[in-house]
């Protein structure tokens, strides 16, 4: 798939067309030089945000004003209505992303539950499984760019709409193929939400913690998926009325969801392109290429580690360890999920450039799917927990690190478009690898598991690769501590 600019203003378009997409003027593209932490820990090098060069630094009499290391967020358009303020706005459009990605977990265990109790067979579930990644990866190459031309609002509460849609369709489903209905709007509907939402929390971040947006973009979906796994542990262990009372919640969760956005002002123009939008694409500025294309294998074997525990390892420990708890089988599968929120929160206000997070996270994730292999070889439930935690924890420190390189060197109006593009990448590793692991499982589920396991290493291994290349190093001058070129040939700030 190939890599191309994100379109600036459409020309030529019929002059119907335009006045729908014409509401508020066309924002300026010309911005000044940002300055990009790579995460050295020898400061930062001034780039142009519109083709990716150095730009020569000023002479030395000047005074340069220090740049943080996320951008900072718009100013809430003149003449909306607005009846948040903007930390409850960020705070409620945090809470909605999540539970979002908590309606994404919560199906698995209670389709293992109806696998039971309706007769179908488990290749049954892993289609349900891959309808929602294929729904998933449409919706973010489709519509993943959509609110850099339409606003914020309308994609949102589009999306929330559809998810009431599918929940409701969860609850009151007669069968099987209504379930599989109800996956794949879910997965249009996360897949339109996802970048939305993430550009949203970094056009609302505080601005006395102007990366706390960007943090949150990375984490919420993780916290999402931890916390849908513990509820329908919970619910599953109880009754089928629990179980709708667990839609029920998350339905009320999303119609508040509605009201907060909107009420909450827009932060994106309104402006030409939204119909060229829609043509599938990864779409990435110039500026940030070269971090993109590094971090792609940080983020694939990040969220195939994902994939694996929220999508395999239930049917492992039903099949091949013997537990039938749904509560212990969800607190296993959360560990991973769990882990990556508290590393991502805990390094975050640290010294930890966004180029060595990066890299230590690969490589706990590459450490972690090697300790998984090893616990699924010898039926080491404990040394699997320890694998989860090594990995999880992995995760959140590297899509910590590479969305902070990334989102400097994206201008407001390219946010939503650049967040598709990286999630396009997520959706990838926790679904599709997911998927083909379950269509080889009646070949031995131990052993596919195994092979998908094994494969997370190989491509954590290539994400460090990439990082180290991308930092002017080799991966074994990485592992013995060596200075990048990069450190070498950039200047020092304070």
């Amino acid at each position: 798939m190939s890599v191309v600019e994100t379109p600036s203003n459409a020309t030529g378009s019929n002059p119907t067309i335009a006045e729908q997409f014409s509401a508020s003027p066309i924002v300026p593209e010309a911005q000044p030089p940002i300055r990009v932490d790579l995460g050295t820990g020898n400061g930062s090098t001034a780039v142009d945000p519109t083709t990716g060069s150095p730009v020569t630094a000023p002479p030395a009499s000047t005074t340069v004003q220090p740049t943080p290391a996320a951008p900072h967020r718009p100013e809430i358009l003149a003449g909306q209505r607005f009846t948040l303020s903007t930390t409850q706005a960020f705070v409620g459009a945090a809470v909605t992303f999540g539970a979002f990605y908590a309606a994404v977990a919560v199906p698995t265990p209670i389709l293992v539950w109806r696998e039971t109790h309706w007769g179908y067979a488990s290749w049954v579930m892993i289609f349900a499984f891959a309808a929602y990644a294929l729904g998933l990866l449409v919706a973010l190459l489709v519509v993943g760019a959509l609110s850099d031309y339409l606003g914020r609002r309308p994609v949102i509460v589009v999306a929330l709409v559809v998810e009431l849609g599918a929940l409701l369709l969860f609850v009151f489903a007669p069968d099987v193929r209504w379930i599989i209905l109800a996956r794949v709007l879910q997965g249009l509907a996360t897949g339109a939400a996802t970048s939305a939402f993430a550009a949203t929390l970094v056009d609302l971040s505080p601005e006395r913690h102007p990366r706390l947006g960007v943090l949150f973009g990375g984490v919420i979906p993780a916290a999402g998926l931890a916390t849908g796994v513990l509820l329908v542990g919970v619910a599953v262990e109880a009754n089928d009325t629990v179980n709708s009372l667990l839609f029920g919640l998350l339905a009320v969760v999303l119609v508040l969801g509605i009201a907060v956005t909107l009420t909450t002002s827009e932060t994106a123009h309104r402006r030409h392109g939204a119909l060229a939008s829609l043509i599938p694409q990864v779409s990435v500025p110039p500026a940030a290429r070269r971090e993109y294309v590094a971090a792609l294998p940080v983020v694939l074997g990040g969220w195939m580690f994902f994939g694996l525990f929220i999508g395999l390892v239930p049917l492992v420990l039903r099949d091949s360890f013997g537990i039938d708890s749904s509560i212990t089988a969800g607190l296993i599968v959360a560990l991973a999920p769990i882990l990556a929120v508290v590393t991502a929160l805990l390094t975050n206000g640290t010294e930890l450039g966004a180029r060595r997070a990066s890299l230590a996270g690969a490589t706990l994730v590459l450490i972690g799917s090697v300790v998984v292999v090893i616990a699924l070889a010898i039926d080491g439930l404990a040394l699997l927990s320890i694998g989860a935690v090594i990995g999880g924890g992995g995760i959140g420190i590297s899509v910590s690190g590479v969305l902070r390189a990334i989102s400097p060197r994206t201008r407001q109006t390219q946010r939503a478009s650049v967040y598709a593009s990286i999630f396009t990448a997520a959706a990838l590793g926790f679904g599709v690898p997911v998927v083909i692991a379950g269509l080889l499982a009646p070949l031995g589920l131990s052993a596919t598991v195994i092979g998908f396991a094994a494969l997370i290493a190989v491509v954590s291994l290539i994400g460090l690769v990439l990082q180290n290349r991308a930092a002017g190093r080799s991966v074994r001058g990485y592992l013995l501590g060596g200075p990048s070129r990069a450190v070498a040939q950039t200047s020092t700030t304070p």
